[in-house]
């Protein structure tokens, strides 16, 4: 869930190319996410979101995997992004002329 957010965040947000859909590429991830994501695998995006109510519930069964999981996929999210679909700055390349 986390890895989609972070990618578009980098596509729109981040990307000069597309800030202009940034806030419905953002809004639209975030819904799906909570629309399909939640129901289909009971995480958040949020750690937190799941503390509380492990706390309450004094549950800690695999707990480790709602703190691991948004991190490592928010990670790879920008590394996706940056290394497969970020635009490289151009090389420079100075020419020198001595009379």
């Amino acid at each position: 869930l986390t890895f989609f957010l972070v990618f578009v965040v980098h596509g729109t947000a981040v990307d000069p190319r597309g800030r202009g859909l940034a806030g419905f590429a953002i809004g639209g991830t975030i819904t799906l996410d909570i629309l399909f994501g939640g129901p289909l695998t009971g995480a958040a995006m949020n750690p937190a979101r799941v503390f509380g109510p492990a706390v309450a519930a004094n549950f800690w069964h695999d707990h480790y995997v709602y703190w691991v999981g948004p991190f490592v996929g928010g990670a790879l999210g920008g590394f996706v992004y940056r290394i497969f679909i970020e635009r490289k700055p151009a090389e420079r390349s100075e020419t020198i002329t001595v009379e």
